[in-house]
């Protein structure tokens, strides 16, 4: 492999492992908590179908943005309401809101843009910082990307701070080892939970928006494909820790994209077994192959007073 088609394949990994950072990481602080939010997928959809339908009508990225981050604001909070106030099963709501968005996205979809469109929508421009961009072969390819890329850097390490150096992280912490012991030091239980599930939904709709406004400007129906169940995945394989979690997700990525460096090598793969590896190392992730696990207490226990 050249350094150009390593170059490549690192940008592309970077790339492709850029939504499920930032929905895996919300999914990180929802786990931690106690909550088991399914529905991250249906809020990275939210997020890609608001945000494209609002840059397409308004011609602005930025507006879009935050029409993408208004959008799942709604559906956090219903997915809290079921799970935290009425103490619904975390997993059958989580799907079904899933299903719901899928279908309400589609039918958005096909009303707006209409049945089978790839129309080009405003979307933000790639961006290379002066000196990392300014690298001999790799600075133009790795670091030329959208800064929604760069975003993930500081959401990562505030998320860190938060969990391993303030006060809010050990209760975040503690809600989902030991939420009776947060009760009786008089802290709400259901307010973290709250917080942590409208906080993932934020950074799963930022996936989103990154999907269709920052990616490939265009909407598509179900464009997420899955991309928030690799994120659950994700946090599983990274034993609910956050560098853990991270690789992991860039394990996914790297997976995606021999999709496109293996054919350019000249490696004849079936090209079902390419699609088919993230997937794949979701599935060996969740089955408990990676090793021993050791999840939150009381993940998607509802918390009773």
């Amino acid at each position: 492999m050249t350094e150009e088609l390593l170059a490549v394949f690192i940008a592309s990994t970077i790339r492709l492992a850029t939504p499920l950072l930032l929905a895996a990481i919300g999914e990180l602080l929802s786990e931690k908590a106690g909550v088991l939010n399914m529905s991250v997928e249906g809020m990275m959809l939210t997020g890609a179908f608001a945000a494209a339908a609002g840059a397409s009508l308004s011609g602005s990225p930025v507006i879009g943005l935050f029409c993408g981050l208004i959008a799942v604001i709604p559906l956090s909070l219903l997915q809290a309401f079921l799970t935290n106030t009425l103490r619904a099963n975390q997993i059958v709501t989580g799907l079904g809101i899933n299903i719901f968005v899928l279908g309400a996205t589609t039918l958005g979809y096909r009303e707006l843009f209409g049945a089978r469109s790839r129309e080009v929508i405003p979307g933000f421009d790639k961006w290379s910082p002066p000196i990392l961009g300014d690298i001999p072969v790799i600075g133009p390819t790795i670091f030329e990307q959208v800064w929604l890329v760069y975003l993930v850097v500081p959401v990562a390490l505030i998320v860190w701070y938060v969990l391993a150096k303030t006060g809010l992280g050990v209760a975040i912490k503690a809600a989902g080892a030991a939420p009776r012991t947060v009760a009786h030091s008089g802290l709400s239980v259901t307010l973290i939970r709250y917080g942590v599930t409208l906080a993932t939904g934020l950074l799963a709709a930022l996936g989103g928006i990154f999907l269709s406004i920052g990616d490939i400007h265009t909407f598509t129906e179900g464009m997420t494909r899955g991309a928030g169940y690799l994120a659950i995945a994700a946090v599983i394989f990274g034993n609910w820790k956050l560098g853990q979690t991270i690789i992991a997700c860039l394990v996914f990525g790297a997976a995606t994209a021999l999709q496109f460096q293996l054919p350019a090598l000249g490696v004849d793969a079936p090209n079902a077994l390419l699609i088919m590896m993230p997937y794949l190392l979701a599935f060996i992730a969740v089955s408990g192959l990676v090793g021993r696990q050791s999840a939150p207490r009381t993940l998607a226990q509802p918390y009773w007073k």
